[in-house]
């Protein structure tokens, strides 16, 4: 399904990280309390799911709930879309700077506005904005 040089990376809070646990590991971690506003991955691991991931993905990142947050802002900033917290986690990764995209082709899957509208528009006034490489 991919071409031969398209790399797959994957991303997950670091409060739910049962798959960068279980990739590192070479088997399944699962998840024990797992903490995160990006419900979406608060699931544990399944054995398809963790076969699809040994096959495909290169190497598996974890962001902060602060970069999620930030991920999420700026994604309604810059293109007025509101995404859940989980679709924000790759996004997150890319401003942690946990990704080298410099040169690169890069796609990120934006997705679901499953996301409380309270704890959206509460985020966008108390999150601080980024600072960007000019300042």
């Amino acid at each position: 399904y991919f071409a031969a040089q398209t790399k797959v990376l994957a991303c997950e809070p670091v409060g739910a990280d049962d798959a960068y646990q279980s990739f590192k590991a070479g088997k399944i971690i699962p998840s024990e309390n797992p903490q995160t506003m990006a419900d979406g991955l608060l699931t544990s691991l399944g054995v398809l799911n963790f076969e699809i991931i040994k096959n495909n993905v290169v190497d598996i990142v974890t962001v902060s709930e602060d970069s999620i947050k930030q991920a999420m802002k700026l994604i309604w900033e810059r293109m007025k879309i509101i995404v859940e917290p989980s679709s924000a986690v790759p996004f997150a990764a890319v401003l942690e700077n946990k990704i080298d995209v410099k040169g690169k082709k890069v796609g990120i899957i934006l997705s679901g506005g499953n996301v409380d509208l309270e704890l959206f528009f509460g985020l966008l006034k108390s999150s601080p904005d980024l600072k960007s490489e000019d300042d």
